[in-house]
């Protein structure tokens, strides 16, 4: 379980984060959603000690994620493209990721080819550098090396962004897939509504840096509140 308490983030004078109890349990598939500005990658980075709070502390399975490495191990993510290493091929990467977490050679080969269908030909075998790949095939790089070890808690933010329709189907169905046979905790945030509602379970509604709605989402049933909530009604 992930647990947030009375967490603080600022800025200067903008507090970008303010929530004070929240907790994620084993097994959801949560969506965060919010407009530009609402603390959502600022969360994220909370989340995964990427900052350090002004108050408060993030726990993963009772442990402050600031006192301990060990929810590491069990942990994917992907924020955005300067969890790369650009220079490496995607095959370079992929294997430095793999060994990272102790896994062989062909555990890691094995793994990627269950990546196929996401990969579609344009990522193994280019003979070139990530920094050389479209914006979309690099999103599909970061996805699948943070699913790589199969985490137990993967955490995407905008994993849509850059990604034709087709890659972003492939993505929803490796996501719910993932979430289902392996009860992994996934996050992932989007400004994507309709992507949003289909994978998640449930939607953690932000705004000014607070999480100011948690709504269930049994069959897709957060859509009319999300969308009023957007104006984005017909």
């Amino acid at each position: 379980m992930i647990e947030i308490n009375n967490i603080e983030k600022n800025f200067g004078k903008k507090r970008a984060v303010h929530i004070e109890q929240f907790a994620i349990p084993d097994g959801e598939m949560l969506g965060v959603v919010g407009n530009n500005g609402a603390g959502k990658s600022t969360l994220f980075r909370l989340i995964l000690d990427l900052l350090a709070p002004d108050t408060g502390h993030v726990t993963i399975n009772g442990q402050d994620v600031k006192g301990n490495e060990s929810w590491k191990q069990f942990t994917g993510a992907y924020l955005d493209d300067s969890f790369l290493i650009d220079y490496l091929t995607p095959e370079e990467f992929f294997h430095f990721i793999g060994k990272v977490y102790g896994m062989t050679k062909d555990a890691i080969d094995a793994r990627l080819a269950e990546f196929e269908k996401l990969m579609n030909g344009e990522i193994l075998g280019q003979n070139k550098f990530i920094r050389d790949y479209s914006m979309g095939n690099k999103q599909k790089i970061g996805i699948i090396a943070a699913m790589l070890h199969e985490p137990d808690i993967l955490i995407l933010d905008e994993p849509f962004n850059f990604l034709d329709p087709s890659s972003q189907s492939a993505v929803k169905h490796l996501l719910k897939k993932y979430n289902e046979e392996k009860e992994a905790t996934i996050i992932v945030s989007s400004h994507n509504l309709n992507h949003t509602v289909e994978i998640s379970s449930k939607i953690a509604l932000m705004e000014d840096g607070e999480i100011i709605r948690e709504i269930d989402n049994k069959d897709n049933s957060a859509t009319t509140e999300l969308e009023h909530y957007f104006n984005v009604e017909e």
